[in-house]
């Protein structure tokens, strides 16, 4: 078991990212909790905190460098060092790209593109500035691969980050920093939940192996198991945390 690293995780309020903290802080790990969801977010430390854990929330918007760069800046002074930086806070929208309000596409990508690029940035300069062998992971998405109706800005904004996480493992690797992608398939997260055309939900179902939704723990699974050193072989590949949906679609 590793322990006492610090691990930043945006959207960390809910889905994924609350369940990959809780990971990491069961593990001993010192937790960073950044989303925009203030009350949510806190919640999350809180119950860490409860169960032994060390863990603060930032409030942060991601589409913002600004933010993104006190965020890593916070974790240092808080605890001295960055280890993690989990890259996953994201938005989705279903809308038929003819339809598309320009607004709800820039607000995608601003956050699930702009937001990943400005992690991999600021935490990849904290990392080399600190000596600090870290490892990047940022969320993609099996649509960063294949083609859905309703979702242009979002397939979008995956692919980018199936892309900048190659160009920056490629880059970063002289410096001992390792850049990942996890690519989530049907998640039961908030995003999913939230489509108000159920029948969707179970079209999604019905293309994984066990016609269920993924849970968002056994993806923070997969995300805490690509930081260990026993993981160092892979860097600059997109891991597939999809119950075969890409596969057998």
């Amino acid at each position: 078991m590793q322990q006492n690293r610090v691990a930043v995780v945006t959207g960390g309020a809910s889905g994924i990212g609350k369940e990959t903290a809780y990971k990491f802080a069961s593990k001993g790990d010192r937790v960073v909790v950044a989303d925009f969801n203030a009350e949510g977010g806190q919640a999350v430390v809180d119950h860490i905190v409860a169960h032994g854990g060390e863990a603060i929330f930032v409030k942060t918007d991601v589409s913002k460098y600004e933010d993104v760069e006190a965020l890593v800046e916070k974790a240092v002074d808080t605890f001295g060092r960055i280890d993690v930086m989990f890259n996953n806070a994201g938005i989705g929208r279903v809308t038929p790209v003819l339809d598309q309000n320009l607004n709800d596409y820039h607000n995608v990508i601003q956050v699930n593109q702009h937001g990943v690029a400005y992690g991999i940035i600021a935490a990849g300069k904290k990392m080399r500035e600190l000596g600090i062998k870290g490892v990047i992971i940022n969320t993609a998405s099996v649509f960063g691969f294949l083609a859905s109706p309703g979702t242009f800005a979002y397939h979008a904004s995956k692919g980018a980050v199936i892309m900048m996480t190659k160009s920056a493992a490629l880059e970063m690797a002289d410096l001992g920093i390792r850049v990942i992608a996890v690519a989530p398939g049907a998640v039961d997260t908030p995003i999913i939940q939230g489509y108000k055309d159920k029948g969707m939900i179970d079209s999604m179902k019905s293309k994984v192996m066990g016609n269920k939704l993924t849970l968002p723990e056994q993806v923070a699974d997969t995300v805490y198991l690509l930081t260990l050193d026993e993981a160092s072989a892979i860097n600059g590949s997109v891991v597939m945390a999809d119950e075969g949906y890409a596969s057998f679609k």
